[in-house]
């Protein structure tokens, strides 16, 4: 259904950063009325980073005291939609404030670890080229599988952070580089975001877009997806996504690729396996072609909100 008022009717940005200042990185939160940990987010980029970073907030409607609170902070600059257009859609908004040839994007969940940037600028220093994604790498509380992560309990809220047992504790918690690139907090040079147009904003209000991210930089030939196992942020877990209503990211990635998520990631990428060297070419993968036009009906058919089961129950009576 289309909206009646385009959303960037409602569109406002604040820009209070020097324009001549010289910026390593430029980082882009979104954040949807989710103030106290957008502030840990932001005082922990201040405390932890060893370079001058411009901060930049793509604001979701922001009713819950955000946008004052933004107003009260002169080195921060925003977008600002008085709805929420989801992450897609304000991420790439905010790219038009970008100052720095690097856009970092994190989430405001986030608690970014010391050194964090310094390891991602020595690993850009070291590559010699953009064609490059590199993705930190997150320690969470609550193991979920996810073999990119650091599974270690510091508290999943801001009352039960042990930030100071966590700061403690860190030179534990390093792990290898890893293969595969695709979560947050993650950077890329702005020539090639622009190359690839940001988001997808036909993911909004966000869920798969990460992995779109990274299958569009497979195809103008970025082989280096890189998670970096000594930039490290602590990662509280899904505390805006648990309030929204998802899209169906995953049918919609296999139907614009032909490619279910997990396959590409997983057999492309190779993302968590350990890292050994830059990717070569797209692996040839055997699939049965019954099997694979089922996937892609069936990825269609979720895609519109009707039951596959029965639907298939009924093409093979």
């Amino acid at each position: 259904m289309l909206m009646s008022t385009p959303p960037s009717s409602n569109f406002q940005k604040i820009i209070r950063s020097n324009q001549n200042e010289a910026f390593t990185f430029s980082i882009i939160i979104p954040s949807y009325n989710n103030l106290t940990f957008l502030e840990k987010c932001i005082e922990s980029i201040k405390k932890n980073s060893l370079h001058n970073n411009q901060i930049i907030i793509a604001v979701n409607e922001g009713s819950d005291g955000t946008v004052e609170w933004i107003n009260t902070n002169n080195h921060i600059d925003a977008v600002i939609f008085t709805q929420n257009v989801g992450v897609c859609l304000a991420v790439n908004a905010a790219r038009t404030l970008v100052q720095s040839n690097y856009i970092v994007y994190a989430n405001d969940d986030m608690y970014m670890l010391p050194k964090w940037d310094d390891v991602f600028l020595q690993e850009i220093n070291s590559i010699g080229h953009n064609y490059f994604y590199l993705s930190g790498t997150m320690i969470e509380p609550i193991d979920t599988g996810n073999p990119c992560v650091v599974v270690a309990d510091y508290g999943n809220s801001l009352e039960t952070f042990q930030e100071e047992n966590l700061l403690k504790n860190l030179t534990q918690l390093k792990r290898n580089d890893w293969q595969g690139a695709t979560w947050p907090p993650s950077v890329m040079h702005r020539d090639i975001w622009d190359l690839i147009g940001g988001f997808g904003i036909e993911f909004s209000p966000g869920m798969y877009s990460d992995p779109d991210i990274s299958m569009k930089l497979w195809l103008i030939g970025v082989r280096l997806f890189k998670g970096c196992g000594n930039s490290l942020v602590y990662h509280f877990g899904s505390k805006t996504t648990k309030r929204i209503k998802v899209n169906n990211g995953a049918a919609l990635f296999f139907l614009k690729w032909g490619i279910g998520s997990s396959t590409f990631t997983k057999k492309i990428i190779k993302r968590g396996d350990a890292f050994e060297n830059e990717l070569s070419t797209f692996p040839v993968l055997k699939e049965n072609f019954l099997k694979s036009f089922q996937k892609k009906i069936t990825a269609l058919i979720k895609y519109n909100g009707v039951e596959s089961n029965s639907f298939w129950n009924r093409f093979k009576s």
